[in-house]
């Protein structure tokens, strides 16, 4: 992955930088993250939550409880609605950051497969790195 990545909602009202190297790239399947991005997963980069700066607006953020029994702060914009970031109680040091919100997405290398056993019978889930039925640990 490049030094410094970038990325935005599709409005442009938010645009972020990050120039910490990513602590794990995940494909996650689990229902709340299906219902958050409208898909059969979500895929997101963890990331040490210093390194990522805000340039421009602030995403509003909605919390639940996850599958795992912590709470899930995803963060988005309230003008266009795109996905851009996940906070996870379990996880407080790192910030998701949604894969499909980088300017470049072709840098996004996934190296988990998480909650596989969620995954609707349509989803392509690649056989190439690590599945599990939940969230490992």
């Amino acid at each position: 992955m490049a030094t410094t990545i970038n990325g935005g909602c599709m409005c442009g009202a938010i645009r972020y930088e990050c120039s910490a190297e990513p602590v794990m790239s995940v494909n996650c399947y689990c229902r709340d993250c299906q219902r958050a991005t409208g898909s059969a997963m979500a895929p997101v980069i963890l990331v040490p939550k210093p390194g990522l700066r805000l340039i421009k607006g602030e995403p509003k953020y909605y919390t639940v409880k996850a599958d795992s029994g912590n709470e899930v702060s995803r963060g988005f914009c309230t003008n266009c609605g795109s996905p851009m970031f996940s906070l996870l109680s379990g996880m407080p040091e790192v910030i998701a950051i949604k894969a499909a919100s980088l300017d470049d997405p072709s840098i996004y290398k996934p190296a988990l497969n998480v909650f596989v056993a969620s995954a609707p019978p349509w989803a392509p889930i690649s056989k190439d790195i690590p599945g599990f039925a939940k969230m490992p640990g």
